[in-house]
């Protein structure tokens, strides 16, 4: 009986990692392409633009994985064992889909210190919420439509004509308000934790850089 659990589990484990591996290498491509963008280019340049719609085009990978959840049920009901699914399984999907999500809050920090550096810090909670609406209109398209990132290039007819008639339905408006708002929610959440923990260790390396050069010479 352990010996099936344990195939079991090594069996949803191994579909997994396939699907998780590769989504958040797609979550991780716009938080790379922010720090290029916002942290060591300044904006002006075709290629900067370039790496902008990139960035933008991706940029709905990143809170894409909240919505992976779903597998998880499917999992939960393949394993049927209380301990495995909380000590293994509910733990990988929170690692995963907090990893994804994190991405997309740093991407905005990075973007948001992009616009305070030129002077345009009253534009980042406008553009923050413009975001999050774009993101929760391509979490729709990724979820619903399988749309993906590159379809702005391979098939740009499919995603303006059947992605725009798509949205503009009832039902689907209502998913994407809702997305929008938890996005919203989540981010704000997520944003104060991450910039608390960043301030504390910057506390922390100048209160220890301070130790340090009061500290005599051996």
């Amino acid at each position: 009986m352990k010996e099936e659990l344990t195939a079991r589990v090594v069996q949803v484990l191994r579909i997994n990692m396939s699907w998780m591996t590769w989504n958040l290498f797609l979550a991780f491509i716009p938080l790379a392409l922010s720090v290029w963008l916002f942290r060591f280019r300044r904006g002006g340049s075709w290629l900067w633009w370039l790496g902008f719609l990139v960035f933008y085009a991706f940029l709905p990978n990143a809170p894409y994985l909240l919505t992976d959840v779903i597998h998880l049920i499917d999992d939960i009901r393949k394993i049927q064992s209380v301990w495995m699914i909380t000590l293994v399984l509910i733990p990988l999907y929170l690692l995963v889909i907090l990893g994804g999500f994190e991405a997309y809050v740093i991407s905005l920090i990075n973007w948001g210190y992009y616009l305070h550096r030129i002077g345009k810090s009253q534009w980042i909670w406008r553009f923050e919420l413009i975001t999050h609406f774009l993101c929760a209109v391509g979490v729709y398209w990724g979820r619903f439509l399988r749309f993906n990132s590159w379809d702005f290039i391979t098939q740009p007819d499919a995603v303006l004509t059947k992605g725009v008639e798509e949205i503009l339905g009832k039902q689907p408006l209502v998913i994407i308000v809702i997305t929008f708002v938890v996005l919203a929610g989540l981010y704000w959440i997520m944003k104060q934790v991450t910039l608390g923990l960043s301030q504390r260790d910057s506390r922390i390396g100048i209160n220890s850089g301070r130790a340090n050069s009061n500290t005599p010479n051996i």
